[in-house]
C-alpha cells in the first residue's frame, strides 16, 4: 500500500504520542477471523487483498504484547438464531455467515494472529464492532484511552469503529500497514480521505518503535 501524504517525521511524532502511555493503549484487531480473511472467507476479494498486510498485523500485535499492551480481537459470531440481519446490501454477500455460531471455525481468529493472552470479544448483530456491543464499555473498564485499530475492513467496519470510538472519547490511531479494504486502491482512498479525519494514521514501525522506547524509559 502506498504511503500517506503526511511526512514520515509527522507520522513518527503522532505514533510517539500514541505510545507515550502504553498502560492506556489497546490494540483492537477487527474481524481477522477465518470466515473473513481465511481460505474459506465469505468475502474472497477482501481475503485476497488482506494478504498484503497480514504480516504487518502480526508485527503490530507482537509489538503490543511485548510492550504489555492488551490485544483485543473483535469478531462476528453469527446471529444466534435471531431474525434478519438488516437491510444493508452487504448482508446479502454475507449470507453464509448467517449460520455461524460461537465455536464455529469461521468465527475463530486466524491462528497466526492469536495469542493465549489476547482478549476475544464476539458480537452477534450489526455491521459495527462497536455500536450496541460491549467492546467500548470493556475498553473503558480496562482504563483504555487510546485505541489502535488493525484488521478489516476499511470498507465498513473500521470507519464505523473509528467514528464510534472517537465519539465516545477515545483517541483513535490507525496502523496503515495493518488495515485493508477491497479493492486495495479504494482502501488507500479511505485512509487518506475518511480515516485521516477520525484518527491519527501511522505505520506499524512507528508504533512498535515508540512502544519499545517507552518501555526503555519506564
Amino acid at each position: 500500500m502506498t504511503s500517506s501524504k503526511s511526512s514520515g517525521s509527522g507520522s513518527s511524532a503522532r505514533a510517539t504520542r500514541a505510545g507515550a502511555d502504553p498502560t492506556g493503549v489497546a490494540v483492537v484487531c477487527v474481524e481477522c477471523q477465518n470466515g473473513v480473511i481465511g481460505p474459506e472467507s465469505v468475502l474472497p476479494a477482501l481475503a485476497a487483498d488482506v494478504r498484503a498486510v497480514v504480516s504487518g498485523i502480526a508485527r503490530l500485535l507482537a509489538g503490543a504484547r511485548t510492550a504489555g499492551i492488551p490485544v483485543v480481537h473483535a469478531t462476528f459470531e453469527g446471529f444466534l438464531g435471531a431474525g434478519g440481519p438488516g437491510q444493508a446490501p452487504l448482508w446479502r454477500a454475507l449470507d453464509r455467515a448467517g449460520g455461524w455460531g460461537p465455536g464455529d471455525p469461521s468465527t475463530q481468529v486466524v491462528a497466526e494472529l492469536l495469542d493465549p493472552a489476547d482478549f476475544v470479544l464476539g458480537r452477534h448483530q450489526g455491521l459495527s464492532p462497536t455500536h450496541g456491543t460491549e467492546l467500548l464499555p470493556v475498553l473503558r473498564s480496562m482504563r483504555i484511552h487510546t485505541v489502535v485499530l488493525a484488521g478489516v475492513s476499511l470498507n465498513v467496519a473500521l470507519p464505523l469503529t473509528a467514528a464510534d470510538a472517537s465519539e465516545e472519547g477515545f483517541r483513535v490511531v490507525v496502523a496503515r500497514d495493518a488495515v485493508m479494504g477491497t479493492p486495495a486502491e479504494y482502501a488507500e482512498q479511505v485512509l487518506r480521505n475518511t480515516m485521516a479525519m477520525l484518527a491519527d494514521i501511522v505505520t506499524v514501525d512507528d508504533l512498535t518503535t515508540a512502544w519499545a522506547a517507552s518501555a526503555l524509559r519506564a
